[in-house]
């Protein structure tokens, strides 16, 4: 991987304006714990925590892009009914223009309901259209594609056959695109990839693309015939083929061929990993990248994304730290502009990562304690402390008695600290959701007044963690005890 190369190409990318035509699908994800067998049949009793929508099939690719700062338009169809609703919803809160989405009283919105036991999936439930939209319906999607193609840089077909992407929406399409010489890419499905004859690009998963070839591809020699005859067969220009832990294989449209590996990383899912990687391809082709560094963004961001639950999206900046990975500085004392930087290192090194914060302003056993605790949970800790006026805010003008500086090298120099940052806000949440941690701590007195974070942790495959405190050691305690002392000795 070229790094220089690949963040000058990020460095560029302005703001893309991309159209994404395809089929949305609304995403519920209903969370809980499996604590007992139901008596009333061999099947696990769910006890619900909470529950969440997110974009799914063409809309994840639209949040894709919009959490990359792109400019996105939607063409696809959602039935009259309380989903459609609430996917239009979702869309507009994520910035998308929706103008281009039709309603059909005739189709019911596609559903998919996720039970999640901590990061497990028990059960999948779904409710789908799978049948070709109507010819009144068809027509209606080809004027709002007339419509919305002239302010686009690049064409995403996000194809997950509800019906949306028929053969003659697809044709339409992908005409209007070669008239304006506009990137066109697809993320295919079923076995008949003629429908998108003259698109710039298809990106299959290793399956997807031996459904459309009809036989296995196994080995490299495989892998290469398989993506030549894609090509050649279907009048697509390039094809890339995604491999999971095998990486990206890629044919470009002069015949070159290559292979993107996979960054070793702890998986929760692969949920939408495919949304992310046609997003990407089609970002950076749409700003004039090369495939082969198209892909290599691609990858990187497939990276991150595969490490958190659910359909889940990827920042410029993520990205940026994900591609920096290695240049990072490795001192304890963090300054807020490299965190995001180092946290990807540490995944990119299948680091257990470990948050907790607070005020720290004079140092006891207590809080010795209270880090050894926390440093066990992962494998490494980071320590978010607050700094100076944010401590004033909350503990009064005379504190903190040591300044933010010198409560920071204090804490790094304790062994189980790996690193160190400061924040201003009264609480931790914006950098909770900043570290994402795998484990976040904080000591049990906050049992009872909710520890800040939780929500964020726990949806995103994390856990919470309260720790034990040592009986009277406290900043408190030692205050008094000062204030004693030096009244004694008036």
């Amino acid at each position: 991987m070229n790094t220089e190369r690949l963040l000058s190409a990020l460095d560029r990318l302005a703001q893309p304006r991309l159209l994404v035509i395809g089929d949305v699908i609304l995403d519920r994800y209903v969370a809980g714990e499996v604590k007992r067998i139901s008596p009333e049949a061999p099947i696990p009793v769910l006890h619900v925590d909470r529950a969440e929508l997110r974009l799914g099939g063409a809309g994840n690719v639209a949040a894709n892009l919009r959490a990359m700062d792109a400019a996105v338009s939607i063409v696809s169809v959602v039935g009259e009914d309380s989903a459609g609703s609430e996917l239009l919803e979702l869309l507009g809160e994520a910035g998308v223009q929706v103008t281009g989405v039709v309603t059909d009283a005739a189709r019911s919105t596609v559903r998919k309901t996720r039970f999640m036991s901590g990061v497990q999936q028990i059960l999948r439930v779904d409710w789908e259209e799978e049948t070709a939209v109507g010819s009144g319906t068809a027509a209606a999607l080809k004027a709002e594609i007339s419509a919305l193609v002239a302010s686009a840089d690049a064409l995403v077909l996000s194809d997950y056959g509800k019906g949306v992407l028929s053969e003659e929406v697809c044709a339409h399409a992908i005409a209007l695109a070669k008239e304006r010489g506009l990137p066109v890419v697809v993320d295919p499905k079923g076995a008949d990839y003629g429908k998108y004859r003259g698109a710039t690009l298809v990106s299959p998963n290793r399956k997807e693309a031996e459904l459309a070839l009809g036989r296995a591809l196994v080995g490299d020699e495989a892998l290469s015939d398989g993506a030549r005859e894609l090509v050649e067969a279907n009048g697509i220009d390039s094809v890339v083929i995604t491999l999971g832990a095998g990486g990206i294989h890629f044919r470009g449209a002069d015949g070159a061929e290559g292979r993107v590996a996979t960054k070793a990383r702890a998986v929760y899912d692969v949920t939408g990993a495919g949304d992310t990687v046609v997003a990407q391809l089609a970002l950076h082709l749409g700003a004039g990248a090369s495939l082969g560094d198209a892909v290599e963004l691609a990858n990187e961001a497939a990276g991150i994304v595969v490490g958190r639950l659910g359909a889940a999206t990827v920042t410029r900046d993520e990205l940026v730290a994900r591609v920096h990975v290695g240049k990072v500085p490795r001192g304890k004392v963090l300054a807020t502009e490299h965190l995001d930087e180092l946290l990807e290192a540490w995944r990119a090194e299948g680091k257990h990562i470990v948050f907790t914060n607070g005020c720290f302003d004079i140092l006891h056993r207590g809080h010795i304690e209270y880090l050894r605790f926390a440093k066990q949970q992962g494998d490494v800790l980071l320590v978010g402390i607050n700094d100076d006026e944010s401590v004033r805010r909350l503990k009064g003008e005379k504190r903190p008695l040591n300044a933010l500086e010198d409560r920071l090298e204090v804490l790094a120099a304790l062994e189980p600290v790996d690193a160190v940052v400061a924040f201003g806000e009264d609480t931790p949440k914006e950098l909770v959701e900043r570290v994402s941690p795998h484990v976040l701590v904080k000591g049990e007195d906050w049992a009872e007044k909710g520890v800040v974070g939780r929500e964020w942790v726990e949806r995103h495959g994390g856990k919470v963690v309260l720790a034990p405190l040592v009986p009277g050691r406290s900043t408190t305690a030692i205050l008094g005890k000062a204030r004693e002392t030096e009244g004694a000795g008036s």
